[in-house]
């Protein structure tokens, strides 16, 4: 299964979308804290997240906790970031592929990309671009993903294809 990694997220409206995404494609969400915002039961349904219960939803504590109960992400995880030295399109995903987000303020810890330097992926965007939104990142490096795995599990035709 592909899983999204978002790291300390600060914005409801963003994980809002990209949960949707993942709701959609089949994708795990996983959810590194702090977060800026509350994802009890009785916080998701006054959002009126009708999809949320389409999604898998995982929370840690911190980075560390994440690695301690996924040290597999290690072997086939991918960063992104608008500091990175390649495009997103010459990633080589997997159906188990672990996509890296960082918060929307300040973006993934530099520590953490260093480490991973060579797995560090960007989206082309015009010089003086400072990033996409969150939101927006995931849902083409998801889609990518996909698309390099051959879209398993997921329909792709729609309704007007049946008549």
């Amino acid at each position: 299964m592909l899983n999204v990694v978002l790291v300390e997220p600060e914005i409801p409206q963003n994980c809002g979308n990209i949960a949707r995404t993942c709701a959609a494609t089949g994708t795990a969400l996983h959810l590194i804290r702090p977060l800026g915002f509350d994802i009890s039961d009785r916080a998701v349904k006054r959002a009126g997240l009708d999809y949320w219960h389409l999604v898998k939803v995982f929370d840690y504590e911190n980075l560390s906790d994440f690695f301690a109960r996924h040290p597999e992400a290690k072997s086939n995880l991918w960063l992104t970031t608008a500091k990175a030295p390649h495009s997103y399109e010459e990633a080589a995903f997997t159906t188990d592929s672990w996509l890296f987000f960082g918060k929307e303020t300040t973006g993934l810890p530099k520590a953490f990309r260093e480490e991973y330097r060579d797995r560090c992926i960007r989206l082309p965007m015009i010089p003086g671009a400072r990033c996409l939104n969150l939101s927006n990142t995931v849902a083409v490096c998801v889609y990518e993903a996909l698309r390099q795995t051959g879209f398993s599990g997921l329909k792709d035709t729609g309704t007007m294809a049946e008549n």
